[in-house]
């Protein structure tokens, strides 16, 4: 089974989700890591380290961690989509217009769609898009 991971789930690795079932969730994933394909698109790196930055401009988190948590998330298999995201623009624009959902966000829809995958994310309505569109949500 091949999963798509989205950046809101790569960051529950680091930062405390507020029910516990979610932070179970994540833990599990986690643990079952290279037990099956795990894919992103390129934009998760800059989403990853945008959210990171922040948290750090917040004092969430000091930047030795997140360094720490970016060098151990680099040495997951997660596998970068090279698909150009151009390319694809009008297939994110339909997406998200039909599902309400941002470009960033249906470009983890649209990267499950092609690789007939799962997808784990924290996203309630990106979830009821996947949901809606057949694709297999990792609960």
């Amino acid at each position: 089974m091949t999963l798509v991971i989205d950046a809101s789930m790569a960051l529950a690795w680091v930062f405390e989700r507020q029910l516990p079932s979610d932070a179970e969730r994540a833990s599990r994933l986690l643990a079952a890591c290279g037990e099956q394909a795990w894919w992103v698109p390129g934009l998760w790196h800059l989403e990853v380290a945008n959210a990171l930055l922040v948290a750090e401009r917040r004092s969430v988190i000091a930047p030795g961690a997140s360094d720490l948590f970016l060098a151990r998330l680099s040495s997951l298999p997660i596998d970068t989509d090279g698909d150009a995201t151009q390319e694809r623009q009008s297939r994110l624009m339909a997406l998200g217009r039909a599902h309400g959902l941002s470009s960033y966000d249906a470009t983890y829809l649209d990267l499950s769609q092609r690789l007939g995958a799962s997808l784990a994310s924290f996203d309630r309505r990106l979830h009821q898009a996947a949901i809606a569109l057949g694709v297999p949500v990792y609960a």
